[in-house]
C-alpha cells in the first residue's frame, strides 16, 4: 500500500499524479502500520497537496514519524518550528535541535536547513564556514537546494574563494534536476518497455535542452538500434549516414559538457571517419579531452598515435608513457598494455623486418575484425580483447608461416629468434 502511494505522489511506472490517491493509499498503509507513510501524510498537510493545507495534522503525523525513528520526520518537525506553522510560535531553538537530529542520522534535509540557519544567523550567530561546511555535507547527499547554495557562494565569493567556472557546474547541477527532468524517468521507462522509438524521442528532446546524459542516452541509442530508434532524416527514416551524423552531433554536445566517453568516441569518430570526414588531429584533441579526465582508453590511443605518427608526432618515447599511464589508471588494460609494448620494442629492434610491415597494416583489417567480432559474438562493443587475441594469433601463424619457408628443411633455423608479438590500435 505504501508503495502503491509512492507511485501516485510522485507520478512512478507510468501513472500520473494524484496527491488525493496517494493520501488515500497511504492512510490505508498507516492502518497497516506502516510508519512511513505517516512522515508522508505530514509532507502532503504541510504542503496542501490533494488536501487543504493543515500544518496542525502536518506536526501531528511528522510526531508519530520521528517516534519511529524516520530521522527524516524531525527536519519536518525543524522546518515548522522555524516558520511557526502548527505550533504556538516559531521556536529557533526547538527548530535547531530537531535539525541536528536530522543532521546526527546523515539526514541531508537536516544539514542543509542548519546550513541556511548559519548562513542567514537565524537564531544562531551568522557564520558562514559553518554554513558552507553543511551545504557540502548535504551536495554530498545529492541535495538539489544545497548545490544552489554552492554555486551562489562561488558566483559571489561568499565564504568561498570566487570561482565562476564551479558555480557554473553547481547551477548546472540544479538546472538538470527542475521539474522538467521527468521526461528522464519517462524515457527510461519507455526504453525498459522495449519502446526504443519513444525513448530516443523523449531523449532528444531533452538533448535539445542541453541535458548531457540525455545527449549521451540519445546517441547511444542511434548508435545501438539504427533504424529502430526512428530517427528522422530528411526523406523519412534516417539513412546510415544521416545516424551517423545525428549520433556524432550528439556525443560532441555531450563531450563539450565534460562526457569523457563522449569525448572518447568523439575521438573515434574522427579516427575512422563515422558522421564525419576523417582527421587524426581532431580525433587527437579529442582522445586528449578525454585523456584530461582521466580516461585509460584514451591514454591508449594516443599511445597508438603517437606510435604510427597519426594527427601526433611520431614519438615511440612518447608512446610508451602513454601506454604506461593508461595500465596504471586501468590495471584490466594488461593485455592490450603488454601487446602494445611488446609491438614498440619490435618497431625500436626490427625497423624495418617483415613482422613490422604486417603490424602496420593490421589498422586496415581491425575494424572489418571487430565489427565481425560485435555482430557474431558480442551483444555489446566489448569486442576489443578478442579482437586483439584474432590478430595476434595472425601474426604469429604468418611470422612461423614465413620463418619456415625462408629456412632450409635440412639446416636448423636461426638460433636468433626475437619473441616477436603485436599490437593493434584500440580506439573503440
Amino acid at each position: 500500500m505504501y508503495k502503491v502511494g509512492l507511485f501516485y505522489y510522485f507520478g512512478l511506472r507510468g501513472l500520473r499524479r494524484d496527491h488525493a490517491k496517494a493520501l488515500w493509499w497511504f492512510l490505508k498503509a498507516v492502518e497497516k502500520g506502516e510508519p512511513r507513510s505517516m512522515e508522508l501524510l505530514g509532507e502532503i498537510y504541510a504542503r496542501g497537496a490533494g488536501v487543504e493545507r493543515n500544518y496542525t495534522k502536518a506536526f501531528e503525523w511528522l510526531t508519530l514519524a520521528s517516534r519511529q525513528q524516520l530521522y527524516s520526520a524531525y527536519n519536518g518537525m525543524g522546518y515548522l518550528y522555524v516558520k511557526g506553522y502548527g505550533v504556538e510560535k516559531k521556536n529557533y531553538t526547538k527548530a535547531k535541535e530537531y535539525f541536528e537530529k536530522a543532521a546526527d542520522n546523515d539526514e541531508p534535509g537536516g544539514h542543509y536547513n542548519l546550513g541556511v540557519m548559519y548562513l542567514k544567523g537565524i537564531g544562531v550567530k551568522r557564520d558562514v564556514k559553518l554554513a558552507r561546511k553543511y551545504f557540502i555535507l548535504a551536495a554530498n547527499s545529492g541535495q538539489p537546494k544545497a548545490f544552489y547554495q554552492l554555486a551562489k557562494m562561488f558566483h559571489k565569493g561568499v565564504g568561498l574563494k570566487k570561482n565562476l567556472p564551479t558555480a557554473t557546474a553547481f547551477y548546472k547541477l540544479v538546472a538538470e534536476r527542475g521539474p522538467w527532468s521527468s521526461f528522464s524517468r519517462w524515457a527510461l521507462e519507455s526504453y525498459l518497455k522495449g519502446d526504443i522509438g519513444k525513448a530516443f524521442l523523449l531523449y532528444s528532446r531533452m538533448a535539445e535542452l542541453g541535458y548531457e546524459v540525455a545527449q549521451s542516452n540519445a546517441a547511444w541509442i542511434l548508435d545501438k538500434y539504427g533504424e529502430r530508434s526512428m530517427c528522422m532524416g530528411e526523406a523519412g527514416l534516417c539513412t546510415d549516414a544521416e545516424r551517423h551524423q545525428r549520433a556524432h552531433s550528439l556525443w560532441l554536445q555531450a563531450s563539450e559538457q565534460g562526457n569523457e566517453h563522449a569525448a572518447l568516441l568523439i575521438g573515434d569518430a574522427y579516427y575512422y571517419g563515422r558522421g564525419t570526414e576523417r582527421d587524426f588531429e581532431r580525433a587527437a584533441e579529442a582522445y586528449m579531452h578525454a585523456k584530461s579526465q582521466s580516461n585509460a582508453q584514451a591514454m591508449f590511443n594516443l599511445g597508438y598515435m603517437h606510435e604510427h605518427g597519426q594527427g601526433l608526432p611520431h614519438d615511440l618515447h612518447l608512446a610508451k608513457r602513454y601506454y604506461d599511464q593508461a595500465l596504471e589508471m586501468d590495471p584490466a588494460a594488461k593485455l592490450p598494455v603488454t601487446l602494445a609494448l611488446t609491438s614498440l620494442w619490435i618497431r625500436k629492434n626490427y625497423a624495418d623486418s617483415f613482422l613490422v610491415h604486417m603490424i602496420d597494416s593490421l589498422p586496415e583489417l581491425y575494424p572489418k575484425v571487430e565489427a565481425w567480432v560485435e555482430d557474431v559474438l558480442l551483444e555489446e562493443g566489448n569486442a576489443t580483447i578478442l579482437t586483439l587475441f584474432v590478430c595476434l594469433l595472425t601474426v604469429l601463424y604468418l611470422r612461423e608461416r614465413q620463418r619456415r619457408h625462408n629456412a632450409p628443411a635440412d639446416v636448423p633455423a636461426p638460433h636468433h629468434q626475437p619473441n616477436e608479438q603485436a599490437a593493434v590500435p584500440v580506439p573503440n
